[in-house]
């Protein structure tokens, strides 16, 4: 039997974060899952049982970021999973609005890795989420759009700079049976999966998997992975 391994999953109190913290709970692994109310987390934590706990943390606030992991002791899988959602445009730009997805992911992402970098082995991994976005781009989606390209350039430098340690991104598309998708009319969703050459929307367990697959194989490193069902092929 191996060894339980130490996974650190920001932003696992819900959506597919919360399911990739589930999925290592209920393999025996020690799971840290943060989210932004300390409550929330807690009670999540304490749903996945085992060992999984819970901790407040804020990406845009990123010079808290170190201290709030100070009690995160060994990191082996590192999952980067905290979104938020930004409409906007050129035409209406609203500046606090892209300054804090930015700042979430570009900053604050980069800022999880390097508090807890000192704690990570050489067998290691990062996985970042990204999104189709950045391949995709809708009217409103100035910033997300933008930010998912950036994260790119953020594998492509972290697997650089870290080596030996891993590091990847999976990018999903629309996640048909997640808590944002899934709330929408079904004619809107019928657009999409009826453009998807498997037929199907992506859902979570599928984006669960990717995850997991690019956090335990040694020989893939530096993958930016969509998850879409050939999305990108129409």
């Amino acid at each position: 039997m191996n060894d339980p391994r130490h996974v650190l999953v920001v932003g696992g109190t819900s959506g597919i974060g919360l399911e990739v913290a589930r999925h290592f709970a209920a393999a025996g692994d020690d799971v840290v899952l943060t989210g932004r109310d300390h409550g929330r987390a807690e009670s999540v934590a304490k749903e996945l049982g085992g060992t999984a706990r819970g901790l407040a943390l804020e990406l845009t606030e990123v010079d808290a970021i170190a201290t709030a992991l100070t009690s995160v002791e060994r990191v082996d899988h590192l999952v980067l999973s905290a979104v938020d959602r930004d409409h906007n445009t050129a035409a209406e730009y609203n500046t606090a609005g892209a300054l804090q997805l930015v700042t979430l992911k570009l900053v604050g992402y980069t800022e999880v890795v390097h508090a807890v970098l000192p704690r990570m082995g050489r067998d290691a991994s990062i996985v970042v989420f990204g999104g189709l976005a950045k391949d995709r781009p809708y009217p409103g989606s100035t910033t997300v759009s933008t930010v998912n390209g950036g994260v790119i350039g953020m594998v492509h430098t972290l697997a650089a700079e870290l080596a030996p340690i891993r590091v990847n991104a999976v990018h999903p598309a629309i996640v048909g049976d997640s808590p944002y998708w899934s709330a929408k009319p079904t004619a809107v969703l019928e657009g999409f999966r009826s453009r998807t050459p498997t037929g199907r929307l992506p859902a979570m367990a599928d984006v669960v998997d990717s995850v997991a697959f690019l956090l335990r194989n040694p020989s893939v490193n530096g993958v930016n992975l969509p998850v879409d069902g050939g999305w990108l092929l129409q």
